[in-house]
């Protein structure tokens, strides 16, 4: 079996067809976990999850993009990443009480996202301090809750590591995941002291001018530290690219990872299935 452990079927991407995609996927033997990105979001994942007894999870949160009302334009890694965000401000007890449902397994997506910068000095240290705040308080909740955390993180790596540095964990084992790892290997070799997993999607089969070759640190981190994703309904892996993805093509991300490791797809399915299983108790 594999562990999707970063989808977003509870997107309006899905609105239509949500039952059939996740059949798909539970029939293929490809469990999942919904990741919420604002409270209506994050809500949707936990009403999926719950409508399937074992198979399907949910993660909750507010991510930095919907701090502000933008749009929000990343056709230039997959044409599917185009959409327009609300603003929102985060309500502790909603999200601690949505948290409580048996169904949640993690606080998520939450972060930093320092990819939008506004113009000028003034606004751009605002711009920070504000998302700096929002990811303070989610780490609290995820610590009240004994919840690990889904971590998005964009251009803002040498920041997030320092807040999670001095961030008091209550169970060293249960930090979280680096979801959509896109920082070098030196911040990777951090992410790792920490404690940390990292997320690998199918922005791995990419070549982006400027940024880290994933393929490479693929090759030399630990597998007992690797999580598997699609971050459905983006970043779709060959041979479906520019049409929606979906957990069930997370055993294509799989593939890929098996010949980097130079291991058996059985065994990379093996560990990186105990590994969510492990960071998410499921």
């Amino acid at each position: 079996m594999l562990i999707d452990s970063h989808a977003h079927v509870n997107f309006n991407a899905f609105k239509e067809d949500s039952d059939l995609v996740i059949k798909r996927a539970l029939e293929d033997d490809t469990w999942m976990i919904n990741v919420g990105s604002q409270y209506s979001t994050s809500r949707r994942a936990v009403e999926i999850a719950q409508k399937y007894e074992k198979g399907v999870f949910a993660a909750i949160g507010l991510h930095p993009l919907h701090l502000e009302e933008r749009k929000v334009d990343h056709s230039e890694v997959d044409s599917q990443a185009i959409f327009k965000t609300r603003a929102e401000d985060l309500d502790y007890e909603k999200y601690k009480e949505l948290a409580k449902n048996p169904k949640v397994v993690a606080i998520g997506e939450i972060g930093l996202d320092y990819w939008y910068k506004p113009k000028t000095k003034k606004k751009l240290e605002e711009f920070k301090e504000k998302q700096k705040e929002i990811f303070l308080k989610q780490l609290e909740l995820a610590k009240e809750l004994n919840l690990p955390v889904i971590f998005h993180c964009r251009l803002a790596h040498d920041d997030l590591i320092e807040i999670i540095s001095n961030f008091q964990f209550p169970i060293s084992e249960r930090k979280g995941v680096i979801h959509c790892f896109t920082g070098n290997w030196r911040q990777a070799q951090k992410y790792l002291e920490l404690g940390f997993y990292l997320g690998f999607n199918g922005l791995i089969f990419k070549k982006i001018e400027g940024v880290p070759d994933w393929q490479e640190i693929i090759k030399k981190l630990p597998l007992e530290k690797i999580l598997i994703e699609t971050d459905c309904p983006y970043l779709t892996p060959p041979p479906f690219e520019n049409q929606r993805n979906e957990p069930l093509y997370v055993k294509y991300v799989a593939q890929k990872i098996a010949e980097l490791k130079d291991i058996t797809h059985d065994k990379l399915a093996e560990i990186t299935t105990q590994n969510a299983k492990n960071l998410f108790k499921i």
